[in-house]
């Protein structure tokens, strides 16, 4: 019967009967993104353990009117696949605009409260587009390409533009161990790795410490205020890095 019903509906209205069933069943788990990701078909369970720890820092925006950016839609070069996370975190954000972008044409997975943008995650006009649509950002994943290339640069222009008080997340991070990305299991300093990369920022959280008359704190010193490094999962909180050294003036010790 469920086939047969199934045939005679447009690939359309069988995407509509799907939210429509899949707003009734997240209605009683809306608090529990990990029920959300189940519900949604959302790799970020099962596939991956990311859930915990998205419901561990995204708690202060629950009910707050933000705005989402997920690189990476899903479902790769289906047109009418993909979408899962994204009406996960709808669910999860009652108040939120969820903005996605991919290098697929997804469109037709838009949906009120959901807008996806075609292009790649490392076009920087693109990118200069889309943050002019969505005008101020407070969450920014990247479940993109995961080429470590792209990772870094997609970070080092777009972490500029969150606003202070957001996070921004890198997802699947085992890539940079893998050379057919751009990573390395040899040398794990490479600096083009996204590992590395991220690591040589977490000295600059106590750059007020550094013993180096005249140092000229960079803009990732003065604008991250934290890190935090999971399996396969990092998180960099924005904000004023400006708490001074009980013992250190101008890179300089006073005692």
């Amino acid at each position: 019967m469920k086939e047969l019903v199934k045939s005679k509906l447009t690939p359309s209205q069988q995407r509509w009967i799907r939210r429509v069933l899949n707003h009734l069943r997240s209605m009683i788990y809306r608090d529990d993104l990990t029920k959300l990701a189940i519900i949604y078909k959302s790799d970020k369970w099962g596939w991956h353990s990311y859930t915990q720890h998205y419901a561990e820092h995204f708690r202060k925006f629950r009910n707050k009117k933000i705005n989402l950016l997920e690189i990476g839609v899903g479902g790769y070069d289906d047109t009418s696949k993909g979408g899962e996370s994204l009406r996960m975190w709808k669910r999860y954000f009652p108040y939120a605009k969820i903005y996605s972008i991919d290098i697929y044409d997804k469109s037709a997975l838009q949906e009120h409260r959901i807008h996806i943008f075609k292009g790649h995650q490392i076009d920087k006009n693109f990118l200069e587009k889309v943050m002019e649509r969505i005008s101020t950002v407070d969450i920014i994943i990247d479940d993109g390409s995961h080429v470590n290339g792209d990772v870094i640069g997609t970070f080092t222009f777009l972490f500029p533009k969150l606003k202070n008080g957001g996070v921004y997340v890198v997802e699947d991070v085992q890539t940079s161990y893998w050379p057919s990305y751009g990573g390395d299991s040899d040398n794990l300093n490479n600096p083009s790795t996204i590992m590395s990369f991220f690591k040589s920022l977490t000295d600059g959280l106590n750059y007020r410490e550094f013993l180096r008359q005249g140092y000229c704190p960079t803009y990732w010193d003065m604008n991250i205020l934290s890190l935090h490094f999971y399996h396969n999962l990092i998180f960099i909180y924005k904000g004023e890095n400006i708490e001074e050294s009980n013992l250190v003036r101008h890179n300089e010790k006073i005692l």
